[in-house]
């Protein structure tokens, strides 16, 4: 197969069709998959899609913290309510399993992490305290052009419920809720990005 066929193919599957991003509607949902972290025997749930919006622009919105509620539907709450340094300390409710249960805590974001080349971000948080054993997340910002970033994000919850929750039941609900982020943190930063 030519490779500048393939190459152009990838390109109209993520949504990248000239210039101007395809409106939200005619996009697919970001990605969902599972992945085993070392954290954990529970599998985190992951979430990934393309961005029409540069880096810098993505960053910004990820590292909004009071803006989550705003533009992640599946947060309820989300307010910074400390700062140590340069780490800040988050509130977060989510619910889950359709309302049945909301999954409530204090996260510690660190600083962004660029790589050396300047082309990925690493936003990485974890639970200080809350109604669940872990939660944990991780978001991966990477460059594609200028005008282009893929931004990945791996929710890792561990509930410590009364009534036991089959674990894939748990995966598939957090890669749903990390889904959900991320189609919310997309559309932000592609309305935040002029055109």
């Amino acid at each position: 197969m030519n490779r500048k066929l393939l190459f152009v193919g990838v390109f109209v599957a993520l949504g990248f069709v000239g210039a101007s991003p395809a409106s939200a509607s005619d996009r697919p949902d970001p990605e969902r998959y599972e992945v085993q972290t070392p954290r954990s025997d529970i599998k985190a749930g992951g979430s990934r899609a393309a961005v029409h919006a540069p880096l810098q622009i993505v960053s910004k919105i990820v590292t909004n913290f009071d803006g989550y509620s705003g533009y992640i539907k599946r947060f309820e709450k989300a307010k910074v309510i400390g700062r140590h340094g340069n780490k800040t300390d988050v509130y977060l409710q989510v619910p889950i399993m359709k309302g049945a249960a909301k999954v409530w805590a204090v996260v510690r974001f660190e600083p962004p992490q660029p790589n050396r080349a300047g082309d990925s971000v690493l936003v990485v948080c974890r639970m200080l305290k809350g109604n669940v054993k872990k939660l944990d997340a991780r978001y991966r910002i990477s460059r594609i052009d200028d005008q282009n970033t893929k931004l990945d994000l791996e929710l890792l919850i561990e509930p410590d419920f009364v009534v036991p929750v089959p674990r894939n039941v748990v995966a598939g609900e957090v890669a749903y809720a990390a889904s959900r982020a991320v189609l919310g943190l997309r559309n932000a930063s592609e309305d935040s990005t002029p055109r």
